[in-house]
């Protein structure tokens, strides 16, 4: 196994190869307009990528290892959901990455730099990002700080931690652990596996169905 720090590196490496869609919910509904972007990380710098943070705080902020944003609402009344990825290279930096995801009465935001939103959507597809949104009538002279709605972090672990964690431990509802194989394996994204573990975090998944359609229940 190769030392955390170069572990912590193919991680985002990875990550980087991961389309604006979390893989496996492209094809599902959120519940939302379904406008999904990567955030984090970036293609070279992550210094204008979006961030997590409280509301009234300047300094304390969350920069997940990989972060994916679904915005939704309307101009009016805008949210985001968040997939989140937190590569964990120890007991001590995994119990300091679930509290910073911890369930809290405080608010948590999401905060969009301008020039990450006038960049393009992808280096196939020119579309800024603040149009892709669809919250935004016109290109942004401020960051956009939006509420979040819903969380779900999966958070990946080293195989001795891995192990020990899943025959102990009881996760939170938004919580999601995988070894760290699952993203460094050969399929990448696209290991069928990795995609099926991944749709289960959609706030969907917890309803009878995703449609109107057969299997509705029958009132009593």
């Amino acid at each position: 196994m190769p030392i955390a720090g170069s572990v912590d590196s193919l991680v985002r490496a990875k990550l980087r190869t991961w389309p604006n869609h979390p893989p496996g919910l492209e094809d599902i509904d959120m519940g939302a307009r379904g406008a999904w972007l990567r955030a984090r990380p970036g293609t070279f710098d992550d210094l204008d990528d979006p961030f997590l943070k409280h509301p009234g705080s300047n300094r304390m902020r969350t920069i997940p290892d990989g972060l994916w944003l679904c915005f939704g609402g309307t101009p009016g009344d805008p949210y985001v959901d968040i997939f989140a990825v937190e590569d964990c290279g120890s007991f001590t930096n995994l119990l300091d990455k679930r509290s910073r995801f911890a369930p809290s009465m405080h608010s948590m935001l999401a905060v969009c730099p301008v020039p990450w939103l006038l960049g393009g959507v992808s280096q196939f597809n020119a579309m800024p990002r603040w149009r892709h949104t669809g919250l935004l009538a016109a290109a942004p002279t401020g960051p956009l700080t939006l509420p979040v709605r819903d969380i779900r972090v999966m958070y990946s672990l080293r195989p001795r931690h891995y192990e020990g964690f899943a025959a102990s431990q009881i996760p939170h509802a938004h919580e999601y652990f995988a070894p760290v194989s699952a993203i460094l394996g050969p399929g990448g994204w696209q290991h069928p596996m990795l995609r099926a573990f991944i749709a289960r975090t959609s706030n969907r998944a917890n309803f009878w169905e995703f449609s109107g359609g057969a299997g509705q229940a029958v009132a009593s």
